[in-house]
């Protein structure tokens, strides 16, 4: 029962993600002056709608997107009030609008999932394991702070098993000390140490205990509400490279089908009610800005897209003196559109046969 009650609050906050990221662009179009015909939360069949002035407000059947039609959005109308009408600086506020407003969503959450936490843990090393003497030889001391791994600004602890996770045996540091930054370059930590664990099996350890609690005060944790925020956009990268490497595959993404599970299943494993909203909150948080990155990258039929033909068309302009034919800026965009829809599609497949299995 739990369960389906997270999934209907995942859906919810989906819903209202999707709502948000549209009200972006739909406010800031208005703010300026663009004529908005319809304002739509959710694809698909119509479910409601209702028409306030020149504008129809519409709910759809399936939670998977929703859209702001402006006029003119797609091809010239001739309307003064049309988006294609409009100046560069005008459309690119209106497009970017909608990433920025799941971005402040996302602060949002993580602010209200922060503010119910005591202490914080800053990436400070407290102790070296029996056996790790190689790395005091080497510089390192109790009561050190890592600043950068590999070139990453540590903010957290999390931070600092993350980008140590992934570094290899040998990793550039730089270390915050009594004020200082100090840097190792090529620090040697290929001497791995034998850790017993609690059920009796034997990992490998760099060597190093980390996390320093400091009280969460209220400048604290606005502090670390921006440094979570900046920690998910960064997730956002790794995840995207992961997959251009081939290090991910298609089989590890996940679309609205997989993620609402994922959100359930955790939520219902919460050992409190409260501890279970604050988790699907945290992760709804991940998703708010994960939708604020990626709906800017230069991809056809993402606000990204747009916003790449939009300083396209601007240089264009510059270099051939005439405007560019939006014609080609529409089948791109739909054929973009197209590959989106089989994508999602066969996503949405792996999540149901992840889920049946």
């Amino acid at each position: 029962m739990q369960y389906v009650l997270y999934i209907l609050l995942a859906i919810l906050l989906f819903g209202l993600l999707i709502a948000v990221h549209e009200f972006g662009h739909f406010f800031t179009a208005k703010l300026l002056g663009v004529k908005v015909n319809e304002f739509s939360i959710g694809m698909g069949p119509l479910l409601l709608r209702q028409t306030k002035g020149e504008t129809d407000y519409s709910l759809r059947l399936l939670p998977i997107g929703g859209y702001c039609a402006m006029e003119g959005e797609d091809e010239a109308t001739g309307d003064p009030r049309s988006f294609e009408c409009q100046a560069p600086w005008k459309k690119f506020i209106i497009l970017v609008a909608g990433s920025g407003m799941n971005f402040l969503a996302g602060l949002v959450m993580i602010l209200l999932v922060f503010s119910q936490v005591s202490y914080f843990s800053l990436p400070v090393i407290t102790e070296f394991m029996d056996g790790a003497e190689h790395l005091v030889e080497q510089g390192l001391q109790e009561g050190d702070q890592f600043y950068s791994i590999n070139g990453h600004r540590i903010y957290m602890m999390s931070d600092a098993s993350l980008f140590l996770g992934r570094a290899g045996d040998t990793v550039d540091l730089k270390i915050l000390r009594d004020g200082e930054i100090l840097t190792f370059e090529d620090f040697d930590f290929s001497a791995k140490v034998p850790y017993t664990n609690e059920d009796g099996t034997v990992s490998y350890m760099r060597g190093i205990y980390y996390g320093q609690a400091v009280e969460a005060t209220l400048w604290r944790t606005l502090q670390f509400t921006w440094y979570q925020a900046i920690d998910c956009v960064r997730l956002v990268w790794i995840s995207l490279g992961d997959l251009i490497t081939g290090t991910a595959g298609l089989s590890d993404l996940s679309g609205p089908i997989g993620i609402v599970d994922t959100v359930g299943s955790m939520g219902a494993s919460a050992s409190s009610t409260a501890e279970g909203l604050l988790t699907v909150l945290n992760v709804m948080a991940l998703i708010a800005i994960n939708l604020a990155v990626m709906n800017l990258l230069p991809i056809p039929a993402l606000d990204g897209g747009r916003i790449f033909f939009l300083i396209v068309g601007l240089l264009y302009r510059l270099i051939f003196r005439r405007k560019l034919n939006p014609k080609y800026e529409r089948w791109i965009n739909m054929a973009g559109f197209a590959l989106l829809m089989g994508l999602m599609v066969v996503v949405a497949v792996s999540d149901v046969l992840k889920i049946a299995t």
